[in-house]
C-alpha cells in the first residue's frame, strides 16, 4: 500500500459508489460521489429542491462519510459545496445512473451539479476482507495487535 495516504484517497474515491453526503441542518443522504483530484473536487448531482441543493446554494459545510468494502476505503471529509454551472463537467459525469432520476435527462431543469471541496479527512485505507482476516488470525495467534492498513488525517 502507498504511504501517500492522499493519493490512495483520491485513487481509491473514484471506485467508491456511494457515500452519505450531509450539510449543516440536512440529514445524511447517500450520494454518488465523482472524484476529481486536479481541481481537488467531489462532484455530486442532485436535483433542484433538495437540502443538498438548497445548502450548496448558499455555501454550505458538508461532511462526507465513505464505508466501501470494495474500495477498501473508510474516511470523514469536510469542506463546503457550491452548485456549479459547468455544463462540459456535467457531461463528464453524466452516466446512466444519474439519468435515471431524471426524465428528460442532463437537460432537466432540475439537474443540479455540486462541487465539493474538500478542505480535511480522517481517512483508513485497508487491504480488503482477506487482509482483515489474516490480521485477526495472526493477532490472536501471537497476542499482538492487527494492523487494519494505513489510517491519517489529511488536508487538502
Amino acid at each position: 500500500m502507498s504511504k501517500d495516504i492522499k493519493e490512495e484517497f483520491w485513487s481509491r474515491l473514484d471506485d467508491v459508489q456511494a457515500g452519505m453526503l450531509t450539510t449543516e441542518g440536512a440529514r445524511p443522504v447517500p450520494m454518488s460521489p465523482y472524484a476529481d483530484r486536479d481541481a481537488n473536487a467531489i462532484w455530486f448531482i442532485t436535483a433542484d429542491g433538495t437540502d443538498i441543493a438548497q445548502a450548496a446554494a448558499g455555501g454550505s459545510r458538508a461532511s462526507l462519510t465513505l464505508a466501501d468494502s470494495g474500495s477498501k476505503i473508510y474516511a470523514t471529509v469536510d469542506g463546503t459545496v457550491s452548485i456549479s454551472d459547468d455544463a462540459a463537467k456535467l457531461d463528464e459525469l453524466w452516466s446512466p445512473v444519474a439519468s435515471a432520476w431524471f426524465e428528460d435527462g442532463k437537460e432537466d431543469k432540475d439537474v443540479r451539479l455540486v462541487r465539493m471541496t474538500p478542505q480535511q479527512a480522517e481517512v483508513w485505507a485497508t487491504d480488503g476482507a482477506a487482509g482483515f482476516l489474516y490480521e485477526i488470525a495472526k493477532a490472536n495467534l501471537t497476542d499482538s495487535k492487527p494492523d487494519m492498513g494505513e489510517h491519517a488525517r489529511i488536508t487538502f
